[in-house]
């Protein structure tokens, strides 16, 4: 049977969940629709989902359209939760965004359908709410063409808009709508410079094989309340967007997406299977897999290509994942790189958080566990028996909050959220330490790095200057994963990036050296090299876009001034100006609750999570959780204490 894997991805509130339920419900797979308000959504299935009215997880259901199989994953809409997003758009086949026919463009929206467009996600626009009050039709669509993509194509048309009496029609494929789609199709191009106006059939083609190919978007008009226009979407999904591909006799490879927990606390791992066969019984690198559902796929004991499998099993596998063979060893010369630069930035905020009742170790488990289904939510132990977590914002942080008391038992206390900066080095800088033959020598190791700065967005990366075969393989992996694990912390304790680390020297005992000596040494050479390369602080941004009166512009101004903000584009007219540019994560806020009062409430505002840059003035140092491995006496006292 063909599948396609499709996201429902939007901006908070544009009823993203609401057209989830209507699409299971004409399809025939649930026969009484649920309410986000009632807390009886098929795919919002935690309480605290229900409760909060919110998808939190992506969640995933099955339907049918004739014979093919259309597996729904629902994401969430608040950015809060991208990280979950990002997720489910690698195993997507297609994609549609939903937007309301009332807020219109959002700030989300405007993300989110970047990075579809940069991935060439075939995606169906569909613009909810046409039933009410000041639900936009013709404005909105100039919209999105001017804010999301000139490439929008309207295949259906709201008439009525804004009354509970509004419906759709089929939209005829003008002139306009020819010269976009021209300008990837050389057939269309071709009857148009011969004065040939294309067919309708032939302007459909064109759109499809385009849609296909992530350079036309189609846009649907419609109501997933009353089920207007979901009828024309459901034919798109149909004919519009590529099937999954994938050889069932080619070696076998997936990826782990979602993890939830069994009524027993078991770990069950969604899979997209990309190629091969995943069957119960089957030994991975993860484990042997002892249960297996596919989604919309009743009694089915095996994943083929396209399937997404509910496997049980592997109680060591995590959200990232990946089954099949990986290319493994590495020879001297070569790099290893890390990088954790997404399609959406990293969480800007840390909290520490505290058990109520004292129970520091339980508070930390849960945490632990928490973060092993959500790689982005990164814990760790500070000193003194608090834990530390990453965050996207505030809304996220009562989540978790509510999560462990309700599953975990455990009554947590937060501090104040506080901005997460990056540390880059700035210089060039070089340390080594040899081994001696003095039985009093601290480590059984010799070690020399060399420290730079690397590209913009490189991450991490290891090089080997040092002769192939000069350490055992096991000497070689154990510098390797703690150098790149000890630039968790630079040297104010912010997490380096876009560095280089080049081994320039090494040396071993046959007799004495374990790999322990590497990783223990490894901290303290690397400390030590970076000290003298020197580090530069920077902190998180947002770009933003601002539309305000004219005569309000200068107060506007003062005030994006005083927030740190960088302006790149200023310009404007006797009615309205439009300013561009870039201002520090941490100032946001503030901004946003000024602009009303300064511009009459007429300000149009919209910013998004937009890299990092150098901080003005230099943070506070942050908790470090290593024992300052650039001080060498305060290391060994960390080292000693880590041995008792």
């Amino acid at each position: 049977m063909p599948t396609v894997n499709i996201g429902i991805l939007a901006h908070v509130d544009a009823g993203k969940t609401s057209l989830t339920e209507r699409l299971l419900f004409e399809t025939g797979v649930i026969g009484r629709l649920g309410s986000v308000d009632a807390g009886t959504t098929q795919t919002d299935r935690g309480e605290i989902e229900r409760r909060r009215g919110i998808t939190i997880k992506s969640a995933v259901a099955a339907l049918g359209v004739g014979d093919l199989r259309v597996n729904l994953i629902d994401t969430p809409g608040h950015s809060d939760f991208v990280a979950e997003v990002e997720r489910a758009l690698g195993v997507l086949d297609g994609a549609v965004l939903v937007l309301s026919a009332v807020e219109g463009v959002q700030a989300h929206t405007r993300r989110l359908m970047k990075t579809l467009r940069r991935l060439r996600v075939p995606t169906l626009l569909f613009v909810n709410k046409i039933d009410r009050v000041g639900a936009r039709h013709e404005e909105l669509l100039a919209d999105v063409r001017r804010l999301l993509t000139p490439g929008a194509v309207a295949v259906t048309a709201a008439e009525d808009a804004g009354t509970k009496a509004a419906r759709v029609r089929p939209a005829v494929l003008g002139a306009a709508d020819a010269e976009r789609l021209a300008e990837h199709d050389d057939a269309v191009l071709a009857a148009l410079v011969d004065d040939r106006f294309p067919g309708e059939s032939e302007l459909r083609e064109a759109l499809a094989r385009q849609t296909a190919l992530g350079r036309a978007y189609p846009v649907y008009f419609g109501s997933a309340i009353t089920g207007v226009g979901v009828a024309e979407l459901i034919d798109g999904v149909r004919d519009l967007l590529p099937r999954a591909g994938g050889d069932a006799y080619g070696e076998t490879r997936g990826t782990v997406f979602a993890i939830e927990r069994g009524r027993a606390g078991e770990k069950i791992a969604y899979v997209r299977v990309r190629n091969g066969v995943l069957r119960v019984r089957d030994r991975t690198e993860f484990g042997t897999i002892t249960g297996l559902q596919v989604v919309g796929l009743q009694g089915a004991d095996e994943a083929r290509p396209g399937d997404i499998a509910k496997v049980r099993g592997l109680p060591g596998i995590r959200v990232g994942d990946r089954f099949g063979s990986a290319e493994t060893g590495q020879a001297a010369n070569t790099a290893t790189t890390t990088n954790t630069a997404t399609d959406f930035a990293t969480p800007s905020l840390e909290t520490v958080v505290r058990a109520a009742d004292g129970d520091r170790t339980r508070l930390h488990a849960a945490l632990v566990a928490m973060a092993d289904q959500d790689p982005l939510i990164r814990t760790r132990a500070l000193p003194g028996g608090e834990s530390s977590v990453l965050l996207y914002g505030e809304v996220q942080k009562e989540v978790i909050a509510a999560t462990l008391a309700e599953e975990y038992g455990v009554q947590a206390l937060f501090e104040p959220s506080r901005t997460v900066y990056t540390e880059r080095p700035v210089g060039v800088g070089e340390y080594r330490e040899d081994m001696t033959h003095d039985p009093s020598t601290r480590f059984r190791a010799t070690l020399g790095f060399r420290v730079a700065p690397g590209p913009a967005g490189s991450g991490r990366v290891f090089r080997y200057e040092t002769e192939l075969g000069a350490l055992p393989p096991v000497f070689h992996r154990a510098t390797e994963e703690t150098v790149l694990r000890a630039l968790d912390q630079g040297l104010d304790g912010w997490e380096v990036t876009d560095v280089v680390v080049t081994m320039v020297h090494s040396g071993f005992c046959s007799v004495t050296s374990v790999a322990a000596d590497f990783r223990k040494l490894a901290p303290f050479v690397l400390m030590r090299a970076l000290t003298e390369a020197g580090t530069e602080v920077h902190e998180p941004c947002h770009a933003f876009e601002l539309d305000v009166p004219a005569d309000t512009v200068s107060a506007v101004l003062s005030a994006l001034m005083a927030a740190e903000a960088e302006i790149e584009v200023s310009e404007g007219g006797t009615a309205s100006w439009s300013l561009r540019g870039n201002l520090p994560a941490r100032t946001v806020q503030d901004v946003e609750k000024t602009l009303p009062a300064l511009t009459r409430g007429e300000a149009v505002w919209l910013s998004q999570a937009a890299g990092e840059r150098p901080v003005r003035s230099r943070p506070a140092a942050r908790e470090r959780t290593d024992g300052n491995p650039a001080e060498l006496g305060e290391y060994l006292r960390h080292l000693a204490l880590e041995k008792a």
